[in-house]
């Protein structure tokens, strides 16, 4: 499909530097059968009955936001690294900037002033060079050692769309997590879970909805708009992920009753339907995916979907545009800008159910 389909012009303000507080306190567009209501967060078990299921996605955001220096060479420019994918105990794949700095061999050097890691420096050899500005960095740690030495060094990443406007600070580490976060391993937040609050679920949980957790670690490639003309032309990163037995089961079970599967994000909707088999049941999962879901795809997991509003031209809104029609989320999206919505990683919510349904 032609990517200018989902383009549309979004005003600089629309976009939320903060998130609302509480958190359950942020505004909720939920768009059913072509019908737009306008409610919050708080108000989301209204919408649900007894033996649905919310599928929520428990990666945990690391310091992936890294800056230092090149060295060994005459010269030593500054070097921003964001740490993209795990490969092994010692080795990241990272977009850097600016990469026509770097050749394959350069070693890096990374920390702040003011900021020293109580293991030394952390240094990086650029063991390859891939597409556009990402980069295999080879770390001079290993394992639980370079874990600590990224917590220490590192800062939380955030969505270039909030970090050109101001500066990370302390409020971000706990503001960019969600209740939910256990498994480190994201180096970007599943948004739609950030409006989640203790009090909400224990509403959720009152009115018999069910609560699942799965793990897909969300890497930097969430932000980047397609840049091909035609969405053919896209290659999504893979991101790993895992889904238990007993998550599968649950799920299993409770639609086969009449429950609904009701992924929170788009991440959780991605590895839901990286799972699901022809028939729709779930299976267990743990691996790679690089799923990419575009108008035409037919959903086999998922029944309605909790998402954040999203950027031009990006993959998620064509998720989303696949999901509840492509001429109905240009009107949920208009309808947004028009009312105040605040979009992106901090912003509001919107709950689609699926068009099909």
């Amino acid at each position: 499909m032609r990517t200018d389909l989902f383009d549309f012009e979004l005003p600089p303000e629309s976009v939320a530097l903060r998130p609302a507080s509480p958190r359950d306190s942020a505004k909720m567009l939920v768009v059913q059968g072509g019908d737009l209501h306008d409610r919050v967060v708080s108000e989301l078990p209204d919408w649900l009955k007894a033996g649905d299921q919310l599928v929520v996605n428990d990666t945990k955001v690391i310091a992936a936001q890294l800056s230092g220096r090149r060295i060994g060479r005459a010269t030593e420019p500054k070097i921003d690294a964001t740490l993209i994918k795990r490969l092994d105990g010692s080795r990241w794949q990272a977009l850097v900037r600016p990469a026509k700095k770097l050749a394959v061999g350069d070693g890096l050097r990374f920390g702040n002033e003011g900021r020293v890691c109580l293991l030394g420096n952390l240094d990086a050899v650029v063991e390859s060079k891939g597409e556009e500005s990402e980069v295999t960095l080879s770390f001079s740690f290993h394992g639980p050692v370079l874990d600590q030495a990224i917590a220490e060094l590192g800062s939380p990443p955030l969505p270039p769309y909030i970090a050109s406007k101001r500066e990370p600070d302390d409020r971000d580490t706990d503001d960019y997590q969600t209740m939910f976060a256990v498994q480190e391993g994201a180096v970007a937040a599943p948004t739609a879970g950030l409006h989640f609050t203790p009090r909400l679920e224990a509403v959720l949980r009152a009115r018999g909805v069910g609560l699942q957790r799965l793990t897909l670690h969300v890497g930097a490639g969430t932000f980047l708009p397609v840049k091909a003309d035609d969405t053919s032309g896209h290659r999504m990163h893979s991101e790993w992920g895992s889904i238990s037995e007993e998550t599968a089961r649950t799920l299993n079970e409770a639609r086969a009753s009449g429950g609904r599967i009701v992924a929170v994000g788009t991440t959780s909707l991605r590895l839901l339907e990286s799972a699901a088999r022809e028939d729709g049941a779930i299976a267990p999962f743990e691996g790679e995916t690089a799923i990419f879901i575009t108008p035409g795809y037919r959903f086999r997991a998922v029944d309605a979907l909790m998402t954040n509003f999203h950027l031009p031209r990006s993959t998620l809104f064509m998720l989303v545009s696949a999901f509840a029609g492509l001429d109905t989320m240009k009107r949920a999206y208009a309808h947004a800008i028009a009312s105040g919505y605040r979009f992106y990683s901090y912003g509001d919510a919107s709950l689609l159910f699926r068009e099909d349904s």
